[in-house]
């Protein structure tokens, strides 16, 4: 599947990315630059594995490449967590527009991302342990014609109500 452009407009043009206008505006370069993370294919092909293959929030698939950027890096430790709180945010609804034009559907399930620290004053909003330093959870979405895999938990209930015949060895 070719990839699909991420761009102020289209952000702009969807019901809850134009909430977060002030988001592109307020770091006008800094915002142009995580459209364009998030307009490579091969990102937006990560998103989608970290579904299928990994059973994780499409931003696990990219995420620590995104937190690995200078300029995204910077901001996020600001001591200011509402600005930090809504770019996290503004990515968030970022990742749902390119999830849903590759034929993705919302599941209504977050993902876990990170366990935060606990946080002084002085000191901005991170996370002690997990796969990200910045997001705590991320949204779950599924394929709108069903999931190539079955998930673990619903096989360990399939199995645990009717386990498997033991194929004998002789």
């Amino acid at each position: 599947m070719m990839a699909f452009c991420m761009t102020r407009e289209v952000f702009l043009m969807d019901p809850q990315g134009k909430t977060f206008a002030d988001v592109s505006t307020a770091a006008p370069e800094l915002f142009d630059l995580v459209l364009k993370f998030f307009s490579d294919g091969g990102r937006q092909l990560r998103m989608e594995e970290a579904e299928i293959h990994h059973d994780r929030a499409p931003l696990s698939g990219v995420v620590r490449e995104l937190e690995a950027d200078p300029q995204v890096d910077q901001f996020l430790s600001s001591i200011q967590p509402e600005k930090t709180q809504r770019l996290r945010q503004a990515i968030g609804v970022i990742v749902r527009i390119i999830m849903e034009q590759r034929g993705w559907q919302k599941t209504g399930r977050k993902g876990s991302l990170g366990i935060r620290a606990d946080r002084g004053l002085e000191t901005p909003i991170y996370n002690r342990g997990g796969l990200s330093f910045w997001f705590v959870r991320a949204e779950r979405y599924e394929l709108a014609g069903g999931m190539p895999f079955t998930s673990v938990r619903l096989r360990s209930h399939r199995y645990a109500s009717a386990p498997p015949a033991l194929a004998k060895i002789t």
